[in-house]
């Protein structure tokens, strides 16, 4: 049966300035389960003036964008401010985005601002923290001008990335956790996903440049992106993402060796962390075979 479409209080309709399109875009965020109305978008999202937003504060905007981000269906939010222009005015980063192709392993294209909102709506099913959210709005943001010689594949995104995600940072006044992640799966998401079992010393590698040991909740926040960033692809729903089940193999291997049976010297420990975690993807793989 096919579900009916969410209606809001005729209360909030029409949108009267920029502000409340926001507002307006965050309750439909807000909404849950259901497809949007369609009357009460074009309401809604047809009030926005040339210039009303302006007239927000940054910290106004930013005020609703996490509201919405942090509901139950972010995409309704962003769909609703890419329809009104708003999104163009106060992310043109991910307005951008919309349109962009860009290669799926094992499908056709997809488009990349599409794929950003279904990103985001994985992470509200999972009941992820913002800073999960935040790195996934952002991290595709060096995409929008890739070459058009290139497309569907995006060369050197994360060198336009960077000024782009911190330019955003900087504009709403995010959290310092909120860029590093952002920043981290820029430089580290497509790694994370290449990551082979038949190839530790990378794995010992990424770890270590990522701050697994030293930071484990960033790591564990890195391992939920790429994870929404999987399932958004269409990969498995259910169960762990198979690159961060090696990945968390690869980290219970290297804690439990520890840094001081080597000495301690940088070169030495990462040298033990390859083999150990070798020696674990070899004895799991013949395990799986043997079942």
């Amino acid at each position: 049966m096919a579900s009916t479409p969410t209606r809001l209080p005729q209360s909030l309709l029409p949108m009267q300035s920029g502000l409340e399109v926001l507002r307006f875009a965050a309750l439909l965020a807000e909404q849950g389960e259901g497809p949007l109305d369609a009357e009460d978008i074009g309401l809604g999202t047809d009030a926005l003036q040339t210039g009303d937003l302006d007239k927000v504060p940054p910290g106004e905007v930013w005020r609703e964008l996490y509201r919405g981000l942090m509901a139950a269906r972010p995409s309704a939010m962003l769909r609703a401010l890419q329809a009104s222009g708003a999104l163009l005015v106060i992310l043109p980063e991910v307005a951008a985005l919309f349109g962009v192709p860009q290669i799926a392993e094992g499908q056709s294209e997809v488009d990349v601002g599409n794929h950003t909102l279904r990103a985001l709506d994985e992470a509200a099913a999972s009941g992820a923290p913002f800073e999960v959210r935040f790195a996934l709005l952002t991290m595709n943001v060096g995409k929008s001008d890739s070459p058009p010689e290139h497309l569907p594949v995006h060369y050197r995104h994360a060198e336009r990335g960077q000024p782009r995600i911190e330019a955003i940072a900087g504009r709403f006044g995010v959290p310092d956790s909120c860029r590093d992640l952002a920043l981290l799966t820029l430089a580290e998401c497509d790694r994370i996903h290449r990551i082979s079992p038949v190839r530790a010393g990378p794995v010992a590698s990424l770890l270590h440049r990522v701050e697994a040991f030293s930071n484990p909740q960033r790591f564990n926040w890195l391992m939920q992106v790429t994870s929404c960033d999987y399932r958004a692809y269409g990969g498995g729903v259910d169960g762990v993402y198979p690159k961060v089940a090696l990945l968390d193999t690869a980290l219970k291997v290297c804690v439990e060796l520890g840094d001081g049976a080597h000495g301690g010297a940088a070169d030495e420990i990462q040298a033990a962390r390859a083999i150990a975690i070798a020696q674990a993807f070899r004895s799991q793989r013949w395990s799986n075979e043997a079942q």
